[in-house]
């Protein structure tokens, strides 16, 4: 079984910075891509960033392209989430996703705040 732990919510001020970290965890033999999802209540979650194992390509949304970096350690099976030049928009539940051994797994989420 794989799990996806997260952690680096909490609360910034408008302009502020964060960085998520999400490390998997359990029986992995192949980690082929990481990412991140965000969602608001009422609202369908949002793919924000996403990185290959394999080469490393990274894909953005547009809402964080630019202000957002995706990055990941291979060997210690994480990804990482730097969050700079943050707004009261991109408050959200932040979730972490892998498609590891064929399969999707999902972090249990972790709050960011943005206060204006």
């Amino acid at each position: 079984q794989v799990q996806l732990v997260e952690s680096g919510g909490g609360l910034v001020q408008t302009g502020g910075s964060l960085r998520l970290s999400c490390a998997a965890s359990g029986s992995i033999f192949n980690n082929n891509a990481m990412g991140w999802y965000r969602q608001v209540p009422g609202k369908q979650r949002e793919l924000i960033a996403s990185i290959l194992t394999k080469g490393g390509s990274t894909n953005y949304a547009a809402s964080v392209q630019g202000r957002f970096t995706i990055s990941r350690d291979n060997a210690k099976n994480t990804v990482y989430l730097q969050m700079n030049s943050l707004k009261p928009e991109d408050t959200a539940v932040y979730y972490c996703t892998a498609h590891i051994n064929f399969r999707d797994y999902w972090g249990q989420g972790t709050q960011v705040t943005v206060s204006s």
